[in-house]
């Protein structure tokens, strides 16, 4: 088979499709035939040399997938030959090919795109671990979106608005149009309003019940100072930084608590837990027309590497996808 392949960290152009051994399945795997991939932030670390995978793991990038099962492992039983799936990976999505662990593949929604459902994994895995599960967000609540924009920004809105809470997105002002249509209640545009002072307003001075951040150190008081009594910060992302101080007295004073998580290299029996529980409460949502992926673009996985300088650029809205056939 082929795949993208990083002979030397480095830029976009680091990027090779080149031939590669097939995969083979184990006991509780199967194999996928790769309709698409999604790219993600993730996957421009480890093309930089950041972000290796865990162990066992696929050398090659991508930590989603969609496409049809093609062979399945002697201890599979839920899934066949034949059936149409998208799948969270800890690597291995940009390439034909990809084995997959059984307990991390979920059937494409109803009304999804089969190449469009690649947008769904990670993001769903991602935002309904921290948002609900961690953040406990509840109808009522208002939820802070950091990065609302991106394809964890745009899915975390929908999830976050069809729960019933207040929405509330950062992104630049050229997107919040979009933001709003689906289900932001209130937009701030971070390079020249104050999200603090913003949040603070649009609460009567409550402040946000959950933060979801990507950007880490350097929103990390910030983003503190916006949260409720009460209140949870989750950090996912990485992208302001790894090291802050944090002022543990705003904590105390606020009963707030801050939690810092990622997905990849979780063990197998928490992502097939993180899975079942995404197929019970978020794929239901799906189906039903109140969350939507949300592709800003395809393109062919030859053209990695502009994939890769588009999500580098933050000019994308939603989720970038690598095609194959």
């Amino acid at each position: 088979m082929r795949a993208i392949t990083v002979p030397q960290p480095g830029g976009p152009d680091a990027l090779v499709w080149a031939e590669v051994p097939d995969p083979e399945p184990g006991p509780d795997e199967v194999i996928v035939d790769v309709r698409a991939s999604g790219v993600n932030r993730a996957d421009l670390l480890q093309r930089q040399g950041h972000y290796p995978p865990p162990p066992g793991a696929p050398e090659y990038l991508g930590l989603e997938c969609s496409g049809v099962i093609t062979a399945t492992g002697a201890e599979v039983i839920e899934w066949a030959v034949g059936q149409q799936v998208c799948a969270l990976l800890a690597g291995g999505g940009y390439a034909e090919k990809v084995a997959v662990p059984a307990g991390q593949l979920l059937p494409v929604p109803a009304g999804v795109d089969l190449v469009d459902a690649a947008a769904l994994p990670e993001v769903a895995c991602t935002v309904w671990s921290n948002v609900v599960r961690l953040g406990r967000l509840g109808s009522g609540d208002t939820l802070l979106v950091q990065g609302g924009g991106s394809g964890i920004g745009t899915f975390a809105i929908q999830l976050g608005a069809a729960l019933g809470a207040t929405v509330v997105a950062t992104a630049r002002g050229a997107k919040h149009p979009q933001l709003v249509e689906l289900g932001a209640a209130h937009t701030i545009d971070y390079r020249d309003q104050d999200f603090v002072e913003e949040v603070r307003q649009l609460t009567d001075g409550h402040g946000a019940d959950v933060i979801l951040d990507i950007m880490g150190a350097s929103y990390l008081g910030r983003n503190v100072a916006a949260l409720a009594t009460g209140g949870r910060l989750v950090v996912i992302g990485l992208q302001g930084g790894r090291k802050a101080e944090l002022d543990l007295g705003a904590l105390l004073t606020k009963r707030a608590s801050v939690a810092a998580t990622s997905l990849r290299t979780r063990p197998l029996a928490e992502k097939a837990e993180i899975v079942r529980g995404v197929r019970d409460e978020v794929w239901p949502l799906i189906e039903a027309g109140k969350i939507r992926p949300v592709v800003d673009r395809r393109l062919p996985m030859t053209d990695a590497a502009d994939a890769h300088r588009l999500v580098e650029s933050s000019d994308h809205f939603g989720k970038v996808l690598l095609t194959i056939g």
